[in-house]
């Protein structure tokens, strides 16, 4: 048999194959559908590739739920109603009222109010997770006032990481799909502020983090980014040359910030509550839940597809000093107009998202 004959012949075998590989699935193989946004010029790769039946689930996930109506400013604070109300005493008792309904249904809406507070008591802070949900407001305002470097004028809320659940994030080999690259870059990027490199600047090894295990921690960080924001390389990095800032799009600016952002909140908020939490919701290592990516983007390429949630919170927008001791109301006419209030904040309709 020569040489033709045997190309044939494989030909036709391989051609058998896959005749009956399409038969055995009921249809032949089509390729499934993709979608591509061309962001850069052609024939350099800068193309965002989307699949619509993971796009299309996803989008349902990062719907944003509708607004309360707003409550009205005027009347007793909460602080004069309430005791041991250390951030957001500011508030009139109906917008406390309103804020404390939408946390719940942001974090524990299965759970209800006592998920945080002791029904007994609802000012004592026994319970950690009432401890924790203070520090977590706190944090918010922190991120939308200090942060615009990232979240812009779109801002955060409760229900931004949340979405109605209130387990911690774990990291496994999931977060770099699979592949044999280190898993825990989270503790050398957004705990640590180890540089991020590939390329090597110098010819010899001293003091050269640019090493290939460095190289797979680096690309380890750029998959879970990647993955978290549901997006390709080339969303932050032109393919011509991707460590090059002067032709990268707007977007790695936005990520450079976005890495400081959680490192800062984990050291000064995650890290901070680590005696707080129980030892059944901290890691092997004895380490409370970390700030990623994920937590927020959660496959999307801007939290929630840009919904401006935080617009209709102007609580969680300003930045307030915790007083000693504020919150010491509890007064029977104050008590009844909070009654009444929260009432009408319970039985208004929600607003339509803007």
């Amino acid at each position: 048999m020569n040489f033709m004959q045997r190309l044939a012949t494989t030909v036709a075998a391989l051609g058998a194959v896959l005749a009956l590989t399409g038969c055995e699935r009921g249809a032949p193989f089509e390729r499934p559908p993709v979608d591509s946004v061309q962001s850069g010029y052609r024939g350099t790769g800068m193309l965002q590739v989307y699949n619509p039946r993971i796009l299309e689930p996803q989008i349902e996930q990062n719907q944003p739920p509708a607004a309360l109506p707003p409550a009205p400013s005027e009347g007793p604070k909460a602080s004069q109603v309430y005791q041991n109300v250390k951030v957001l005493g500011h508030l009139s008792a109906a917008e406390f009222v309103r804020h404390m309904t939408a946390i719940t249904a942001w974090v524990a809406p299965n759970e209800g109010c006592t998920y945080c507070h002791n029904p007994a008591n609802f000012a004592e802070d026994s319970k950690y997770t009432k401890v924790v949900a203070r520090r977590m407001i706190q944090m918010t305002q922190h991120i939308n006032v200090d942060w615009q470097q990232h979240v812009s004028n779109t801002g955060v809320t409760c229900y931004t990481c949340h979405r109605g659940k209130n387990a911690q994030n774990t990291a496994d080999q999931a977060s770099v799909k699979g592949a044999s690259l280190p898993y825990d870059h989270y503790t050398e990027y957004f705990k640590e502020a180890k540089p991020i490199r590939v390329a090597g600047t110098t010819a010899l090894p001293t003091g050269n983090r640019s090493s290939i295990q460095q190289g797979e921690f680096t690309y380890g960080l750029m998959m879970h980014m990647s993955d978290s924001l549901g997006v390709n390389c080339t969303y932050c990095h032109n393919s011509r040359s991707f460590g090059d800032w002067s032709q990268s799009p707007p977007q790695r600016t936005t990520a450079w910030y976005g890495i400081r952002m959680v490192r800062d909140l984990n050291l000064e908020y995650m890290e901070d509550l680590t005696s707080v939490f129980p030892a059944e919701r901290k890691g092997p290592l004895g380490d409370v839940a970390k700030v990623n990516c994920a937590t927020c983007h959660q496959g999307a390429y801007k939290p929630l597809y840009g919904a401006k949630m935080a617009k209709d919170h102007p609580e969680l927008t300003t930045l307030v000093q915790v007083v000693a001791g504020a919150g010491t109301g509890g007064g029977a006419g104050d008590a009844k107009a909070v009654k009444a209030a929260a009432e009408a904040v319970a039985g208004a309709k929600p607003a339509a998202n803007r």
